[in-house]
């Protein structure tokens, strides 16, 4: 049985903020300390997200458990409005290949994108913090 969760964040990550990096940076610090893929995670309401580049997506389930997702298509060209985002998972698992993520924006005109997770990642969210504070 398909499940969706809903929920509506700002696209950062308190403790991972990367607000002042470009897209190009950002997936290099993130993929820099990305695992080898995984072909499913278990599944959890998420404590934040971090939008980052047009087919990369951080996401956070735990304080020290986050995900690098690459996405089927540019889903995360939306400018500066904040997305709503519906996980769309099966029975307490993301899967690759398998499940997608749907972002709809507020005040937007055009239908909702939707683009299947391509590739999961998990992230070590130490090594990231360490990278970040050493470039500032």
């Amino acid at each position: 049985m398909r499940k969706l969760a809903v929920f509506l964040l700002a696209g950062t990550l308190g403790a991972c903020a990367t607000n002042n990096l470009s897209d190009q940076q950002k997936l290099a610090l993130y993929s820099n300390h990305a695992g080898a893929p995984v072909g499913e995670i278990l599944y959890r309401t998420p404590i934040g997200w971090e939008k980052v580049d047009s087919n990369h997506l951080l996401l956070q389930l735990r304080p020290n458990e986050s995900w690098l997702l690459r996405l089927s298509g540019p889903c995360l060209d939306w400018a500066s409005s904040v997305p709503t985002i519906m996980i769309d998972h099966n029975d307490m698992q993301l899967t690759a290949g398998l499940d997608t993520i749907t972002f709809n924006t507020t005040g937007r005109t055009v239908a909702p994108l939707s683009c299947r997770v391509e590739e999961i990642r998990p992230v070590d969210l130490e090594g990231v913090r360490a990278d970040r504070d050493r470039m500032y």
